[in-house]
C-alpha cells in the first residue's frame, strides 16, 4: 500500500528546447474540477540565475497495478510568447509559489496521482506555531526510489513566525536538510 502524500509529488525537470536545465518537485492541486501542477516560481523563472526554461517534464505513474510504469509528461511554459503559468500572491504581493494547469484530457488514461484540494490549504484560524513538525516530500537533488518513482520524505520544522513574512520576502523558513531539486516539494504538517 502506498501512501497517498507520496503520490501528491512529482519531480520536475526543466529544460530550454532540448536542452534539461535542472531537476525540482512539484504537486499536483485540484480546484474546481481543474488540476493545476504546483512548485516554487523560481523553477518556472528566476532572472538573476538566468534560469529560463521554456518547458518542463513530469514523471507520471501509468498503471495502478505496477508502479515501475511511468511516463514523462511535456508542459510548454508559453505559448506565443506569453507565460501559461501563474505566479502565487498573497496580501502583500508575489510569493515564490506557481501554478499551470494540466490538460486533463492529454494525460495517459490510466495516470495515478492524488491531489490535494482547498480543504487540504492553511486556514487562517489555525495557529501553526514555531518549531511545528512538518513534513516535505520531494527529489532532493533528484533523488528518489527510480524503480517506483517515488519520492522521498524529509522532516522538518516551522523555523520562523508562520504568515509573517520573513524579512518582508515571500516565504517563512524551515529548518530542513534540503538540497537542491526540493524547490517546490509540498510541505506538510505532521
Amino acid at each position: 500500500m502506498i501512501e497517498s502524500l507520496l503520490l501528491t509529488a512529482t519531480r520536475v525537470i526543466t529544460f530550454q528546447q532540448q536542452r534539461q536545465l535542472t531537476n525540482a518537485s512539484g504537486f499536483f492541486f485540484e480546484r474546481d474540477g481543474h488540476l493545476f501542477l504546483v512548485t516554487s516560481r523560481h523553477v518556472m523563472l528566476d532572472v538573476p540565475s538566468r534560469h529560463q526554461p521554456d518547458r518542463i517534464e513530469i514523471e507520471l505513474h501509468i498503471d495502478p497495478e505496477n508502479m515501475v510504469q511511468s511516463s514523462a509528461f511535456s508542459i510548454p511554459l508559453y505559448r506565443n510568447g506569453k507565460r501559461l503559468w501563474r505566479q502565487g500572491t498573497d496580501s502583500a504581493g508575489g510569493i515564490d509559489v506557481a501554478v499551470i494547469e494540466i490538460e486533463r484530457a492529454a494525460l495517459p488514461e490510466t495516470v495515478v496521482y492524488r491531489a490535494f484540494t482547498p480543504e487540504h490549504l492553511y486556514s487562517p484560524s489555525e495557529q501553526i506555531e514555531v518549531g511545528a513538525r512538518l513534513v516535505m516530500v520531494g527529489f532532493p537533488l533528484g533523488f528518489h526510489d527510480t524503480l517506483h518513482h517515488m519520492p522521498v520524505a524529509r522532516r522538518a520544522a516551522v523555523a520562523s513566525s508562520f504568515g509573517l513574512r520573513f524579512q518582508g520576502k515571500g516565504y517563512f523558513l524551515t529548518d530542513a536538510r534540503t538540497h537542491r531539486g526540493t524547490s517546490g516539494a509540498p510541505v506538510v504538517p505532521r
